[in-house]
């Protein structure tokens, strides 16, 4: 019986590159995700479904689910302002231009 050749991990990475890009957007995705999934947990510490939830805001719960599941991309401004706001809370937007950041509507 022959022994199991072993290969270093330099040699693995070698034959494998990392792809900064692909790693970059993977990276991306799982932020929008954690922050969704943020959403959900303050939602659910209050004792809220998402269907009340959904009836408070005139939405449907598909929209609530696809928001917690990380759709914030897509979602209008008003309606994750909505979103926030109808848990108590409230969004501050800002806007970054290199160094310079500038503050479009403050949280009240």
């Amino acid at each position: 019986m022959s022994k199991p050749k072993t290969v270093s991990w330099n040699d693995v990475r070698a034959k494998r590159p990392v792809d900064i890009a692909t790693v970059t957007e993977h990276v991306v995705r799982m932020e929008v995700e954690e922050r969704a999934y943020r959403l959900r947990e303050i939602r659910e510490e209050q004792g809220v479904t998402q269907k009340e939830l959904a009836e408070r805001l005139d939405l449907t719960q598909p929209t609530i689910s696809a928001l917690e599941a990380g759709d914030l991309g897509r979602s209008a401004l008003a309606t994750l302002k909505a979103y926030v706001e109808a848990l108590g809370g409230t969004i501050a937007v800002t806007a970054t231009f290199g160094d310079r950041t500038l503050v479009l509507a403050a949280g009240e």
